[in-house]
C-alpha cells in the first residue's frame, strides 16, 4: 500500500476501508474485494458483532437446519480472508471527513487516509445490568424477538420495555408463544397509542404495570425465571418463564463519526432513501448502524451488499 508524507505524519492510504466486522462489514468487503477494491476491515470492540451473542440461527438463507451465530460470522469472515480482504484489530477513535481523503485513527494512535469509507459498525442493545442477564444470554435472554422468537414457541416468556420496540416484540411473540409478560416499570407505556392498541388486543399478553426486574434466574439449562418487584411496596416475585427479551432499545455506534455525519436524534445514520450513502461523499453506511427498522442478519448482509457497489461506483468517478 501506498505510503506519503501528511503533516509530518506518515500515513497509510487505503482504497476502501470497512469499519465494522458483523454481516454488513463482512458482505461489503466480500463484493469490495471482488471489485479490486483491495478492502481493509477494521474489527471493532465487538468482533463479528451481534450475530455472536446468538445461539442457532435458523433465519438466514442457505442453512436449513440452522447455523450457530458465531458460526455464520466464522465464515463471512473467512470467505472475506480467501478473496484477499485484510482484517486488522482495532477501534476508530477519530475521523476527519472534512476533505477528498477520509482520514481515520485507529487506537488513538495510527492514522489512515482512505479513498471511500464504509460504515459498518453495528448498534449495540441496551442492557440493565441486573443479575443473570450477562449469566444467561444466549441461554434464555435475547435482545431480538425475530432472530430468537422461535425457540421458545408455546413457553411463556417475558419482554421487557415499554415502547413502541417493546409492544412490537410482544406482539410477534404472542404469535409464537404460549403467554407473554410485558414487564413496564412506570403505569402508562411510551409506545404509540397504535402499537399500544395492538397489544391490548392480544389476549395471552399480559402487562405487568409498575414492575421492576430485578434479576434473571435460571440452572444449567438456562433461564427458567424472572424476578421482578412492585415499585409501590418493593414485594417481589418470581415469575416462571424460558424466555426474557430485552426491548429497552438499541444504542447504535455512531459516536466517532457524528461531527461528519447526519444521524437522527437516536444517533442512527441517516442515509439518502433506498440507498447506503449518508451526507458526505466517499463514506457509506450499511447495517444496524443505520438501520432503525430490521436489524436482521441478512438486512444487514443486504445493506452492505449495496455499500460496497456504491463505493465501487464513487471511486471510479473520481
Amino acid at each position: 500500500m501506498a505510503l506519503f508524507a501528511y503533516n509530518k505524519f506518515v500515513m497509510e492510504r487505503i482504497k476502501c476501508l470497512i469499519v465494522g466486522s458483523g454481516p454488513a462489514g463482512y458482505t461489503a468487503a466480500i463484493y469490495a474485494a471482488r471489485a479490486n477494491l483491495s478492502p481493509v476491515i477494521i474489527s471493532g470492540m465487538e468482533l463479528g458483532g451481534q450475530l455472536t451473542t446468538t445461539t442457532v440461527v435458523e433465519n438466514f438463507p442457505g442453512f436449513p437446519d440452522g447455523i450457530d451465530g458465531t458460526q455464520l460470522v466464522e465464515q463471512m469472515k473467512n470467505q472475506a480472508l480467501r478473496l484477499g480482504v485484510e482484517i486488522r484489530s482495532g477501534v476508530v477513535t477519530k475521523t476527519d471527513f472534512s476533505g477528498l481523503k477520509k482520514i481515520l485513527t485507529i487506537d488513538n494512535k495510527e492514522e489512515i487516509e482512505a479513498d471511500a469509507v464504509i460504515i459498518a459498525t453495528g448498534a449495540s442493545a441496551k442492557y440493565l445490568n441486573i443479575p443473570g442477564e450477562q449469566q444467561y444470554r444466549g441461554s434464555g435472554v435475547s435482545a431480538c424477538a425475530t432472530c430468537d422468537g422461535f425457540f421458545y414457541r408455546k413457553q411463556d416468556v417475558a419482554v421487557i420495555g415499554g415502547g413502541d420496540t417493546a409492544c412490537e416484540e410482544a406482539v410477534y411473540l404472542s404469535g409464537l408463544c404460549n403467554k407473554v409478560y410485558m414487564i413496564v416499570r412506570r403505569d402508562v407505556m411510551r409506545a404509540s397509542k397504535a402499537m399500544q392498541e395492538r397489544v391490548q388486543k392480544r389476549e395471552n399478553i399480559k402487562i405487568l404495570w409498575e414492575t421492576l426486574p430485578v434479576e434473571i434466574v435460571g440452572d444449567e439449562g438456562g433461564v427458567n425465571g424472572i424476578k421482578v418487584a412492585d415499585k409501590k411496596d418493593g414485594a417481589e416475585r418470581v415469575i416462571p418463564v424460558f424466555g426474557v427479551f430485552l426491548a429497552v432499545g438499541h444504542h447504535p455506534n455512531s459516536e466517532v463519526f457524528k461531527p461528519w455525519i447526519e444521524t437522527n436524534q437516536e444517533g442512527y445514520i441517516l442515509t439518502k432513501e433506498g440507498s447506503p450513502l449518508t451526507n458526505v461523499a466517499g463514506v457509506f453506511a450499511a447495517g444496524d448502524v443505520a438501520d432503525i427498522h430490521y436489524k436482521q442478519a441478512i438486512t444487514a448482509a443486504a445493506a452492505g451488499c449495496k455499500a460496497a457497489i456504491e463505493a465501487d461506483r464513487y471511486l471510479q468517478s473520481l
